[in-house]
C-alpha cells in the first residue's frame, strides 16, 4: 500500500500551467502525483517519472503519455537526455519515504518493527543500514547523528555503538534500539525517528541527491517552469528554500554596488505551503509537510 499523495491537488495544480507541455515527477512512488498530472494534461503533453525503488514499477500507468525511468532522480538530466529532452514545463518532487516502504518491515525503515538493518531504497545498492553500524569510524556515526538526525547526544550514541559492535554485530533495527534503553520511555518515538532518519540519510545519500536534482532542475526548467518541491523534515525543506531563494545551499550570492544579487527562481508564495486540518485529520503524514514553488525566472 503506498500512501496517500500529500497536498495532491495543490501541488499538480501549481505545477501544471501548460496542459500540452512536458512534466517531470521525480518521485513516483505510488503513481498517485503522476495520475493526477496526466489528468491535466492535454494528448500532446508528456510526463516523465522516476523512482529508483523496483517496487514502484509495479505501479506504472498504462497511457502512451507517460514514461517510467527506474533510476534515483540525481540523475535527472543524464536520462531525460536520452529520451531527447532538454527542457521541461515543470518538475515535482515529493521526498521522503513512501507508506509502502516503512509498511514493508524486511526494508528495515520503521521504528516499529524488527527487521535486518537496511534502508535501501535502491536494494541493488551495496551500502546498507548495516554496514554503516558496523563499519563507520566513531565519528562518522556521530558525525551522521548531529547533522542528519538533529541529536544533541551524538557523541555518546556513536560511542555506545562502537562499544557493543566490539563483541556482537548489530544485526537487525532492534539490536539497534536495544543500545539505548536508558532513553526514558516518553521520549523513545521521536528518539527512534530521528536516529532511523539520520542512518537512512546516509544509506541513500538523501541530501546529496535532492543537492544534484535541485541544480539540474534549474538547467532543464524552461523560462517561467515550475519547480514544486514537498519536503517532510528540516533538512530539506532548509535546502529547498535557499535554492530558490537565492539558487546556493550555503554561503550568500554575489551582490553588485546596489546590494543586488540575481536571482533563478521567483516564489509563487513567500511562507511555505501547508496542508489544512482536514487533510492532516485523514493523513498523518500530511503534518510535517511542506511545499515550495519555484518559478525560473
Amino acid at each position: 500500500m503506498y500512501h496517500n499523495p500529500v497536498l495532491l491537488k495543490k501541488s499538480v495544480d501549481d505545477l501544471v500551467t501548460n496542459p500540452d507541455g512536458i512534466y517531470v515527477d521525480v518521485t513516483f512512488g505510488g503513481g498517485g502525483h503522476s495520475r493526477e498530472i496526466l489528468k491535466k494534461l492535454s494528448p500532446k503533453g508528456k510526463l516523465y517519472s522516476f523512482d529508483q525503488d523496483l517496487d514502484a514499477l509495479k505501479n506504472t500507468i498504462d497511457d502512451e503519455r507517460f514514461t517510467l525511468i527506474n533510476q534515483n532522480f540525481r540523475f535527472l538530466e543524464n536520462m531525460l537526455m536520452a529520451f531527447g529532452i532538454s527542457k521541461v514545463d515543470g518538475i515535482l518532487a515529493d521526498l521522503g519515504v513512501s507508506s509502502h516502504q516503512f509498511d514493508e518491515a524486511e526494508r528495515g525503515f520503521s521504528t516499529r518493527m524488527n527487521a535486518p538493518l537496511d534502508m535501501r531504497m535502491n536494494v541493488m545498492q551495496v551500502l546498507d543500514a548495516k554496514k554503516i553500524i558496523n563499519e563507520y569510524e566513531e565519528e562518522q556515526l556521530a558525525s551522521i547523528f548531529y547533522y542528519y538526525g538533529e541529536l544533541r547526544e551524538s557523541r555518546r550514541l556513536a560511542r555506545e555503538i562502537v562499544k557493543h559492535r566490539q563483541t556482537k554485530k548489530i544485526e537487525t533495527t532492534e539490536d539497534l534500539k536495544k543500545l539505548f534503553s536508558y532513553i526514558p520511555q516518553f521520549k523513545q518515538n521521536k528518539f527512534f525517528a530521528q536516529v532511523f532518519q539520520a542512518v537512512r540519510i546516509e544509506v541513500n545519500q538523501e541530501l546529496e541527491a535532492l543537492k544534484e536534482m535541485l541544480v539540474q532542475s534549474y538547467k532543464i526548467l524552461k523560462p517561467q517552469g515550475r519547480l514544486v518541491v514537498i519536503s517532510y523534515h528540516s533538512l530539506e525543506d532548509r535546502l529547498v528554500k535557499r535554492f530558490l531563494k537565492n539558487g546556493m545551499f550555503e554561503g550568500e550570492p554575489a551582490r553588485d554596488i546596489y546590494g543586488n544579487f540575481s536571482k533563478t527562481f521567483d516564489l509563487l508564495q513567500t511562507k511555505a505551503i501547508i496542508p489544512d486540518e482536514a487533510e492532516i485529520a485523514e493523513n498523518s503524514r500530511a503534518r510535517s509537510a511542506k511545499m515550495r514553488v519555484g518559478i525560473k525566472i
